[in-house]
């Protein structure tokens, strides 16, 4: 009696089983954030490839484009003065840019906080001292260092260049809140930084290149590359020695393996 009532229990469990896998189910929402967000677009950057390199003049560029437009929100705290001398500039150029940050300290008279000039030894100054300031400078919004943004950010430069030139208007089907912009390259499309390159010739280059949205936008992320990644030139430079290295060392072990063992196999078999 007891082995019926667990056949029958069992059986029972089975027919529900079968049920629930038969039934239709019931049509899932899509998601319309996944809907409207792209994917940015791939750009051929200089430093693409085992032989990329960066371009001295784009970094500098880049960097004029983050002085004159970025900087007024992103910090980039994580660089020093001196390290700018990667992008092609000369140890006058680097201290006069340094002196045009003031940089917070102590006086030693009377141990109050107070600033001074920057030196080429000095870090990028925050933007804000703490994270409340910025919020409350941003409407609630936190913006982020940029020091190591094409490394946090999936797609780094590509991403960069996508989301400071894809502000575009919200479709009908989606709603943006007051104080937000639709940004179809923003994780969540609704972002809370206003459009930084608003138009052509927003900033002039010092070396006379047109100044158009795409090319600024090309330029300060190729700058972001560089900040996040200094030493990008010299490991893929290591790379290719040490991968040249292995091909010959495997070479003339290939040929030393010839050599020793090219009288073994000339002798015949011992019977």
């Amino acid at each position: 009696m007891i082995r019926l009532g667990a056949l029958g229990v069992g059986l029972l469990f089975v027919i529900t089983l079968l049920w629930g896998v038969i039934q239709p189910r019931e049509a899932v929402a899509p998601d319309p954030v996944k809907a409207l967000h792209k994917h940015p677009q791939e750009i051929e950057w200089t430093t693409n490839g085992v032989f990329g390199k960066f371009d001295r003049k784009q970094m500098q560029r880049g960097f004029q484009v983050y002085k004159e437009i970025c900087s007024a929100c992103h910090s980039i705290h994580r660089v020093a003065f001196r390290d700018l001398a990667a992008l092609g500039f000369s140890a006058p150029e680097i201290k006069a840019i340094a002196a045009g940050y003031d940089i917070a300290t102590i006086d030693d008279k009377t141990g109050e906080p107070t600033t001074r000039k920057g030196l080429p030894a000095d870090k990028f100054p925050l933007i804000y001292p703490n994270e409340i300031a910025a919020r409350a400078a941003q409407n609630g919004a936190l913006p982020p260092d940029l020091s190591l943004i094409t490394k946090a950010r999936e797609d780094g430069p590509n991403y960069v260049h996508s989301l400071i030139t894809g502000y575009a208007d919200a479709p009908a089907n989606w709603k943006v809140p007051d104080g937000l912009y639709y940004n179809p390259y923003f994780r969540s499309l609704n972002v809370a930084m206003p459009p930084p390159l608003a138009a052509d010739d927003q900033i002039t280059y010092v070396d006379g290149t047109k100044a158009t949205k795409d090319q600024m936008a090309r330029d300060v992320a190729t700058f972001l590359t560089w900040t996040a990644e200094p030493k990008l030139e010299a490991r893929k430079e290591t790379g290719v020695a040490a991968i040249a290295f292995l091909l010959i060392l495997t070479a003339l072990g290939y040929l030393s393996y010839r050599k020793v063992w090219a009288d073994v196999k000339r002798k015949p078999a011992a019977v």
